[in-house]
């Protein structure tokens, strides 16, 4: 069986806090593995909904409005906003 990518526990805990400045979150070592292995996971869900809502489009090319109507798809509204105010800059 093919291993799965995942995010080095570093990254994750770099994150963790860039996500949470104000608070000093602390997670155990399994709490870190459960993050870097779900978050490939969570990025091939995102990718292959948003990869259906081009194809319904006669596209072959994933854009970002395509990710954004994915995330909304996947009952993730709340987080089109600020990902849509990233994007525009």
């Amino acid at each position: 069986m093919k291993e799965r990518p995942r995010l080095s526990c570093r990254v994750v805990k770099d994150k963790l806090n860039e996500c949470s400045p104000d608070t000093n979150i602390t997670v155990n070592k399994d709490s870190l593995l459960a993050f870097s292995e779900s978050a490939p996971i969570f990025i091939h869900y995102l990718s292959a909904t948003a990869n259906d809502i081009c194809k319904e489009s006669k596209r072959q090319t994933i854009n970002a409005d395509d990710v954004l109507k994915a995330i909304e798809e996947i009952d993730f509204p709340e987080y089109v906003g600020p990902l849509k105010a990233s994007l525009d800059g």
